[in-house]
Parts: structure tokens; sequence; C-alpha cells
């Protein structure tokens, strides 16, 4: 039987400074946003705690989170870009201009559709429209749950084209380009004067899934809710905890957690 670290957080935790987290099915909970994030995402910013979003949603949905959510910075469609306020004004950000960047986005939306073909059931994502980096593919979100051997099989096939791919809990996210959600978050990181050991020190990340995989492998003050235990033995790097509630409650737990460790003397 498949045996989870504890829901438990050791008095390290009390270093942290940055929360970094998934916003699908881990701040989510059934395509809904429970009102225990909203509330656990800003009482995280009144403690003095910075929190950032780092997601595979499209550039559309970062939007609205950094306008409106309790959140520092966003970091959107695993890594392509970094939306933040300052002066009270949006601002966005990419390691590439705009147009190379959607240029590369025509190019492979193509050669995905060609893919897709082969494939009549799999289709690109509603929100597929408000996308300025990457092209992503409906496995679970607006439709029932892909097979597992298809997901895998789809990113060989785009993996072969030289793009990346890698599958969240409801899509398949690819994209030409070095960035990802470590390299833009470490960068982002650094950029506000953290060094590395800083960075490991104070910077915890929340998941849930295959995609969270290279946060969890960096940032040892790690964190999964529940329902990552759908991905555990596909992961080869796991989180260090693991709630006992699923995405936005799991959430919600983590925060009321990492809270109680800071207060204690």
């Amino acid at each position: 039987m498949m045996k989870l670290p504890k829901n438990t957080l050791t008095n390290e935790w009390k270093d942290v400074q940055w929360v970094l987290t998934d916003v699908d099915d881990t701040l989510t909970w059934e395509g809904q946003l429970p009102p225990e994030t909203l509330i656990a995402l800003s009482a995280l910013q009144q403690a003095g705690l910075k929190v950032v979003a780092v997601t595979g949603a499209c550039a559309g949905w970062c939007d609205h989170i950094a306008q409106l959510w309790p959140v520092d910075a966003v970091i959107g469609e695993n890594g392509a870009f970094l939306m933040e306020k300052k002066s009270g004004f949006l601002t966005l950000t990419s390691g590439e201009s705009m147009p190379t960047i959607i240029k590369k986005q025509s190019v492979l939306k193509q050669q995905i559709m060609d893919i897709l073909a082969d494939y009549p059931d799999l289709k690109l994502t509603l929100d597929q429209s408000y996308r300025l980096c990457e092209v992503a593919i409906d496995i679970g979100q607006n439709r029932t749950p892909v097979s597992p051997d298809v997901i895998a099989e789809v990113i060989s096939k785009i993996k072969a084209l030289g793009a990346n791919s890698t599958a969240s809990s409801i899509h398949i996210n690819s994209w030409y380009g070095d960035h990802s959600k470590k390299a833009t978050s470490f960068s982002f990181l650094q950029a506000k004067g953290l060094s590395q050991a800083q960075i490991i020190k104070t910077a915890c990340y929340i998941g849930d899934s295959l995609n969270d995989e290279l946060m969890f492998a960096n940032l040892p003050k790690s964190v999964g809710v529940a329902n990552i235990k759908n991905y555990w033995s596909k992961l080869k790097h796991h989180p260090q905890v693991v709630m006992s509630e699923s995405g936005g409650y799991g959430f919600a737990e983590f925060s009321k957690l990492l809270l109680a460790v800071k207060e204690t003397n």
C-alpha cells in the first residue's frame, strides 16, 4: 500500500518567506475555487509572506489572478512570462520578445493540430485563444479524463518535434523555448535579491501533478495536496510533505500549518 509523507512541518519551515504555488487542482478543486483558498492566500499575505502563483494556466487566466487574487506575482504558461504589480500597475515580462514567442506558438499549434488528426477525441483547450506561448490540449478540464497511455503517446510525439511538453491534471501543455516553472521561478527570486542558498531556505512550493516535479526536485521545502497520490508512482521526485485534503482545501490546510509553525517561539 502506498505510504505518503505526513502533513507535518518541522521547525525549519519557520524560515519560509515565499510561497510558490501551482493553481489548477492545487488552489482549485473540481473546477471551482474554494473560498478557503482565497482566505488562505490572504492570511499568508497578511502575515508578511510573499505568494506567487506558478501555473500552466493561460495568459488570460493569469491576468485575472494577478489583478484580483491576493497574490504578489503570477508566473504563467509554465514559465513563459511573469505578471507582477509594480506601483499599482500590472506588468508583463518574458525571456523572449512577445513577437518571437507568438511566432513559435503559431508554428507549434499547426504541428499539434496535425498530430491530433490521428486523435479525433482530443481537442485544444477552450482557453487556447487566451494563450501567448503555449498550445494546450484538454485531457480532463471540460471532458472526461483521457487515458494515461494516450497522454504519454501524444506527449512523446510532441517532444519528437523538439518542443517541450508536460501534463498537468487537466491539460497537456506544450511550448518552444527554454523556460520552465523552475527556471522562471528561480530567476524571479534571484531578481528579488535572493541567492541560491536563500531560495532553498526561504521558498517553498506546493503542487499536485507531474508538471510540478521539477519544482519538487529543486525546492526541498515542497508540498503536495492530497490528490498528488494519483501521480505518486509516476513521480521520480516527490514533495517532502503531503496534505490530508485535496486541491484548495489542502492548500488551506498547509497555510494554517505554515503560519502555526512561524508563530511558535
